[in-house]
């Protein structure tokens, strides 16, 4: 089970509430407070989560989610409505890097990704979710009713409640609703994405989705390939040797033949990765040159 699916298990399904994407982030800026004591490097690590609720209608949140000294729980620090979220800065429209911003309501997040690709998928798919949120909040806030000059026209005012210039002398039906019904409170406004590149936003973001997804996955086999090749290997020792102090010796002896041999076969599948990685790339290559075709 990869860390994507065990956050949205611990932490989102028990509050009826699904994951659409998860980075693992550090602070451009650590924040520093006075009267706390500050931990060392690598005491947790800290995730940006975008989820949906279930239940009707939906709402989008932004959580920061963190995991302290490698433990298996996940501890839920600080969450956010999209409403509350005014801004997402991808620092630089040109290149991709690893530096974004979340600019909220009342903080100002500054965050470094694990790498570019994981930053890139992180906001391409909280904007187009940030464009479905909205367009659906849109459609059911305008089918909620009639406008006020529609429900004003054509309805009857009950006898004994005539118009202000009225034989009655009593507040029509319209000027009582009109002092009962206060002043509508502010629209809330659409985050803005800034310098954010046109691949993320654009008509051709299904493709570079997948090539992100692509990167990501050959980042991920690299630092597993070169986290391998930095561990002492145990080489066997000639065969001729004598192993020392009886079956105790021949034991050590078959050991060592045995993670020799696994060696090889690492090696062996290493090499047919390297080979899988790069038929990978001419593959993401050819479909971003087929997207960029017809999207002109």
């Amino acid at each position: 089970m990869n860390i994507q699916s065990a956050i949205n298990r611990e932490v989102f399904v028990p509050r009826d509430e699904r994951m659409l994407v998860a980075v693992e982030v550090k602070r451009r800026k650590r924040k520093r407070v006075p009267f706390l004591p500050t931990g060392g490097k690598g005491d947790y690590v800290t995730y940006i989560c975008l989820s949906v609720t279930n239940k009707r209608p939906a709402q989008l949140l932004i959580t920061k989610i963190k995991r302290f000294g490698g433990s298996t729980p996940f501890t839920r620090r600080s969450q956010w409505t999209v409403e509350q979220l005014r801004q997402v800065n991808g620092i630089n429209p040109n290149k991709d890097c690893p530096e974004f911003d979340l600019v909220f309501d009342n903080a100002l997040d500054q965050w470094v990704a694990s790498s570019a690709p994981e930053k890139c998928i992180f906001i391409q798919i909280m904007y187009h979710a940030c464009q479905t949120y909205w367009d659906g909040k849109e459609g059911v806030h305008g089918g909620l009713g009639r406008p006020a000059g529609d429900q004003q026209k054509g309805e009857m005012v009950p006898e004994g409640q005539g118009s202000p210039g009225s034989p009655t002398g009593r507040p029509g039906l319209q000027a009582r609703r009109k002092s009962i019904v206060g002043p509508k409170p502010p629209k809330p406004r659409k985050p803005e994405f800034v310098n954010c590149h046109s691949k993320l936003t654009g008509d051709a973001s299904n493709v570079n989705l997948i090539l992100n997804r692509c990167k990501v996955f050959f980042n991920r086999m690299k630092k597993a390939m070169v986290l391998k090749r930095s561990r002492p290997q145990t080489v066997a020792g000639p065969s001729g040797q004598r192993p020392y102090g009886g079956s105790m010796g021949s034991v050590v002896q078959k050991a060592s033949q045995a993670l020799h041999e696994r060696g090889e076969r690492l090696g062996r599948a290493e090499e047919k990765t390297v080979d899988l990685m790069h038929k990978a790339q001419q593959f993401a290559d050819t479909a971003h040159k087929l997207a960029l075709k017809y999207s002109h």
